[in-house]
């Protein structure tokens, strides 16, 4: 599949949203769990900016997609979203979150699909099944995303996968930035919801 992306915006209040009607797909995850290299490897540029600090990212980014040719309205529009779950970014920053974040995933029209990046590599943690429950209580579609599949191998990913299953209670689609894996069948799931 061809497909252009370009970064359109930064938004740190909802008045800065993109006026755009394009449908979203939003991506959520703990800090460091690689949303921004995901997006990258999705994108097949280097449009987000990827850190080795935990929590650089501190507002909405969002990224017009055009499937086949750039025209003058994206086909699509994806936006990432800042990591929750690190103690290092400034308390006035995380204060400011819920500002923005919240009206952004409670009340955008244009939102279809959130996908939920976990860490395949660690055990599920609170705030992933937080934002899990939130999102089912606000009667959101979810895509669950197990990334760093890279780092285990055979029957170690296959357990983390299940263990992650069973406590989320669905689907665990396993992605590797570094390798592609999981590009494809995300993007179909993508291109799924946009059909619906």
């Amino acid at each position: 599949m061809k497909y252009s992306a370009k970064f359109v915006t930064s938004a740190a209040k909802p008045e800065q949203f993109p006026a755009s009607h394009a449908p979203e797909v939003a991506f959520l995850g703990r800090s460091n769990v690689g949303k921004s290299s995901l997006l990258n490897s999705l994108l097949g540029t280097k449009h987000a900016h990827v850190s080795n600090t935990p929590g650089r990212t501190q507002t909405i980014n969002f990224f017009a997609v055009n499937f086949g040719v750039e025209k003058t309205r994206p086909d699509l529009m994806l936006a990432d979203l800042p990591g929750y779950g690190y103690a290092r970014v400034p308390k006035h920053i995380v204060g400011e979150w819920p500002k923005f974040i919240e009206p952004y995933l409670g009340e955008r029209e244009q939102l279809r699909l959130c996908v939920c990046l976990i860490d395949s590599n660690i055990p599920p943690q609170n705030s992933d099944l937080q934002l899990v429950e939130w999102l089912q209580s606000h009667g959101k579609l979810f895509q669950l995303v197990g990334t760093k599949t890279d780092r285990l191998s055979g029957n170690k990913l296959k357990q983390s996968l299940k263990a992650l299953e069973t406590e989320f209670g669905g689907e665990v689609l396993p992605y590797s930035s570094k390798s592609g894996t999981g590009k494809d069948e995300l993007w179909r799931v993508i291109r799924i919801t946009l059909d619906k």
